[in-house]
């Protein structure tokens, strides 16, 4: 049962593109403190000269009751790849965050965070079908 009081944990998370069928599949590690969050993500590289390496960013943002922010910055390994915003609702248990990406304020994209169980697979497909 996840601890309504804090988001520490390990999150399975897919992000969309916008104007494209594109989904990125992504794991983050969130740590809460107070009402601060930091932490990091890492997935599989899509495009460009790092398509198919593993990618990382370090998270830092904060909760305010069910609305959490956050700033994702990758760490330069895949060219292209800077900061982005995450804005999202934290659901009633707890177990999941849904919401928007952006770039610059004109670039953005759906976003949906799930809290580990272990179930990945169930997680990908319920991802898949609400993004």
């Amino acid at each position: 049962m996840p601890n309504l009081d804090n988001l520490t944990g390990i999150w399975h998370g897919l992000y969309t593109y916008p104007r494209a069928l594109q989904r990125v599949l992504f794991d983050a590690t969130l740590i809460e403190s107070g009402a601060w969050l930091s932490g990091s993500t890492h997935e599989i590289c899509g495009s460009g000269p790092a398509k198919g390496q593993t990618i990382c960013a370090t998270l830092l943002g904060k909760r305010r009751a069910g609305l959490v922010t956050f700033t994702k910055t990758y760490d330069g390994s895949a060219p292209g790849h800077g900061v982005v915003e995450y804005e999202g609702m934290l659901n009633a248990d707890a177990s999941e965050i849904e919401g928007r990406w952006s770039i610059r304020r004109n670039w953005s994209g759906k976003f949906l965070m799930i809290r580990s169980t272990g179930k990945t697979q169930a997680v990908e497909h319920k991802a898949f079908e609400r993004i």
